[in-house]
């Protein structure tokens, strides 16, 4: 099967909004930091020839500046069900067991098992953003229980499914991309936990679900910096008092001015948690 792919560059404050724009009109969208706080590139995969000069128009009028970069080429035909296979084997984060749906052998006995496929929603486990994520939810099993949870920035559902495994209670989700939302819902089908997992399409917190299940005892958002601090307080008015925030997608270098929105709503930060340049922290709300 042939694909083809789009790539240009645009500065970093424009990513995930091009990134989100797109989603819809290609198979997949990746996007790789060029240049440390200021460059990235967005690839964008299609299975069928893509109209360059059409998409070329749509990200210049959408950003009122010309892109630089602007590159189309057709990939090699590629046996796409091999490389799946080579690309993601299974790997664990603490006691969770990550695998796709192409491994024949069954998880371990004693791990937490979450069976996700890399598709066009984020969240395959393996990025550090995710792996922070899911360790601290691990990390917070050992010591508390929560009743009521949301997985907002709910991507592939992966977040939503480990916290069912860890305490088998009833999450909420909300993404603002309805492909998420259908991902979530799948993999929770796959996953065998669809009866515990609730999902929905909206921006943020004005989702239907949050208003009647509100205030969470744990919120998990695997989002970005910039819409973490812009929904710091939407979080803090959804948070009861004494619950959880776990909170990535964000570069170490970010942390302080995330933390600094939050704190303002009277979180404190329990934990840092750093994979390379990627941070997770846990705040709690007072």
């Amino acid at each position: 099967m042939k694909f083809w792919q789009v790539s240009f560059m645009v500065g970093e404050m424009e990513t995930s909004f091009l990134a989100e724009h797109f989603s819809g009109l290609c198979d997949s969208v990746s996007c790789l930091e060029v240049d440390e706080g200021q460059t990235w590139q967005i690839q964008l995969l299609f299975s069928v020839p893509p109209d360059a000069a059409a998409l070329q128009t749509q990200a210049e009028t959408l950003l009122g500046h010309p892109v630089e970069n602007f590159l189309v080429v057709e990939l090699p035909e590629t046996d796409w069900l091999r490389e799946v296979q080579v690309s993601f084997p299974p790997f664990s984060i603490g006691r969770f067991y990550i695998y796709g749906s192409h491994v024949k052998e069954p998880p371990p006995t004693d791990s937490l098992p979450i069976m996700v496929d890399a598709a066009t929603a984020f969240g395959s486990g393996e990025h550090p953003t995710t792996e922070g994520c899911l360790t601290a939810l691990e990390q917070l099993a050992r010591t508390r229980t929560f009743k009521n949870p949301l997985d907002m920035g709910c991507g592939s559902g992966i977040l939503a499914i480990g916290i069912t495994r860890l305490w088998q209670v009833p999450v909420a989700a909300v993404d603002n991309d309805p492909e998420s939302v259908r991902v979530t819902l799948e993999n929770a089908r796959l996953n065998g936990v669809l009866p515990l997992i609730s999902a929905e399409t909206a921006e943020g917190y004005v989702a239907k679900i949050v208003a009647k299940r509100k205030p969470f005892d744990l919120i998990a958002a695997n989002i970005l910096a910039s819409p973490l601090v812009a929904m710091a307080a939407d979080l803090k008015a959804s948070l009861a008092p004494g619950g959880i925030a776990v909170l990535s997608g964000l570069l170490t270098r970010q942390e302080d001015m995330v933390i600094a929105a939050h704190e303002e709503q009277g979180l404190h930060v329990q934990e840092r948690l750093r994979i390379g340049e990627w941070s997770t922290l846990v705040l709690e709300a007072s």
